[in-house]
């Protein structure tokens, strides 16, 4: 008999083998489990002297369903039912020709994988180099400051993801996902996301995971260009019919999902230029923090700091203040990671974090970011986009019109005291920071907010505002600063027909797993609406 068995509950102390702690927490012989599968693992840290292990587990159990009528009655047993992928309906119009996505992201990626899979033989386009290329490109960039603006932190193969956590969590409740992680696995990426409550892949794996679905696209009958930057959109009565690649190149397609990312300001201007409905949207700007990792375990594990079955702490913080209305929160918190230069124009400096698999750097960085919306910036569709460049310009010269990035003490900011770098830990920011008021290179409103929010986590995390703490700025790529504006029953363009906008850069997603998802779901899309090639 199959059993899933929730909130199976351990101490990390506990060294007993996970099988037999289970046969005795339900009243069974130990031979009576005939195996033991992990289907979820979390980590319940909320006592910190008694840190816990929480499973679920599959188990097949001796005997028959009617002899472990007992078992079967407890509250957090239940017969397993394996879910099978209902069969799916192809739509009955004919492709002119086959799909183009745009982008290689996350997004991009999966749509172009489901896409493939079923028949359709997409072409993906992307305007970066591959990842082996890109990687190239972008540590020059970090050591001299040498930049590229099509192959860099945010564009290349696997998009923006590529150099980052690697999280592939969300707060989406998708049944699409299991499939996806398990598409991510086949890729490259460590098994382990299929069972951990916060999976994460670092960007070493990342890497692995994302050359991987790209050969898995060649496998079944699609293609993926590299450098294939596209300048336009071929339109007719309103209706997507091909794309333009480097202002010559003419490609037909009746069916165009754009999933350019976020950063994909010239395409952004392209569609306005247009009249393709886009409009302006809230985002979130603001600074990155760093810690040694050491003091964010402590305060969040306690005497458990360490341990080898934990691994490094992260957090998640949230402030509102209750005069302005302002939130500031940590966001793409990177346990054991680095902050990175992650421009995508000339002349703007620009900050994310990343990590590798491992989380192994023994520092901890975070952006704090403020919301921000149209009454800041404007209503016009690319207002935000000019509001984010502002402030990167304003970084780029603070840090010297070199790449630079300004930087600040946690604690000379909150006293407003001389600009001073001086902490227990060295800047991991590259190609190098310099001492610079923040104050001034964001809106008072912002700053404000992070220093209040600062006060307000220094109250969870014992240290967090203290003397080890060094802020670097700017943050500014929380979010797209647009929404292409789509009907959601067939996922196309509200005012172009054929155009699928797609993932975090069309303004609906936010994050690896998310912009994954919203890719899947554009490919089903295209799927309802044509039927494949072959």
């Amino acid at each position: 008999m199959l059993v899933r068995v929730n909130d199976v509950r351990i101490s990390i102390m506990n060294e007993t083998p996970l099988a037999e702690f289970a046969a005795k927490k339900l009243g069974l012989r130990k031979k009576d489990i005939i195996s033991c599968k992990v289907l979820r693992r979390a980590i319940d840290a909320r006592r910190k002297t008694n840190i816990c292990l929480v499973y679920h587990l599959l188990l097949e159990i001796e005997g028959a369903e009617r002899e472990n009528k007992a078992l079967l009655s407890l509250g957090n047993v239940s017969l397993w039912q394996e879910e099978r992928e209902k069969p799916f309906l192809y739509g009955k119009e004919t492709l002119k020709d086959r799909p183009v996505i745009i982008g290689a992201g996350p997004a991009g990626l999966i749509c172009a994988y489901v896409l493939a899979s079923h028949g359709y033989r997409p072409l993906l386009l992307e305007r970066g180099k591959p990842v082996a290329q890109r990687l190239n490109d972008v540590h020059r960039f970090w050591q001299s400051g040498i930049f590229e603006a099509d192959s860099n932190v945010q564009f290349g193969e696997g998009g923006a993801g590529t150099f980052s956590d690697g999280k592939l969590t969300t707060r989406v409740n998708d049944p699409a996902m299991r499939q996806i992680l398990g598409i991510f696995v086949e890729a490259g990426a460590p098994s382990e996301i299929l069972t951990e409550q916060k999976p994460h892949v670092g960007t070493d794996k990342l890497r692995i995971m994302v050359t991987g679905l790209t050969a898995g696209i060649r496998n079944s009958g699609g293609e993926v260009r590299y450098e294939q930057c596209v300048t336009d959109l071929v339109t007719e009565d309103d209706k997507i019919c091909g794309v333009v690649v480097k202002s010559y190149e003419h490609i037909k397609s009746n069916a165009v999902v754009l999933a350019c990312g976020h950063s994909a300001r010239d395409t952004y201007a392209m569609l306005a230029g247009k009249k393709i409905a886009i409009e302006a949207k809230p985002f979130a700007i603001g600074l990155r923090i760093e810690h040694p990792q050491e003091l964010i375990d402590k305060a969040q594990y306690g005497e458990f700091a360490g341990h080898k079955k934990l691994g490094p702490a992260d957090y998640s913080l949230v402030f509102h203040d209750k005069g302005s209305g302002r939130t500031a929160y940590s966001f793409c918190m990177c346990p054991g990671g680095v902050v990175v230069a992650a421009a995508s124009e000339n002349g703007g400096v620009v900050t994310n974090g990343m990590s590798m698999h491992s989380r192994d750097s023994a520092v901890a960085n975070s952006a704090l970011v403020v919301n921000v919306g149209l009454a800041d910036f404007g209503s016009g569709p690319l207002a935000g986009v000019e509001f984010q460049r502002h402030y990167e310009r304003l970084a780029f010269l603070a840090g010297g019109g070199s790449y630079n990035a300004p930087a600040q003490s946690v604690s000379s900011f909150l006293r407003f005291e001389k600009p001073s770098l001086t902490t227990s830990l060295k800047a991991t920011y590259k190609p190098g920071v310099v001492p610079c008021d923040l104050s001034q290179l964001l809106p008072p409103y912002v700053t404000a907010t992070i220093r209040g929010g600062l006060e307000a986590f220094e109250r969870k995390i014992t240290g967090f505002a203290g003397g080890t703490g060094l802020l670097t700025g700017v943050e500014t790529r929380t979010s797209a600063p647009i929404r292409i504006l789509r009907d959601e029953t067939d996922r196309q363009s509200v005012t172009h027909k054929g155009l699928y906008p797609t993932g975090e850069g069309a303004g609906y997603a936010g994050g690896i797993m998310s912009a994954a998802l919203d890719g899947y779901h554009a490919a089903h899309a295209v799927m309802r609406k044509y039927k494949p090639f072959l």
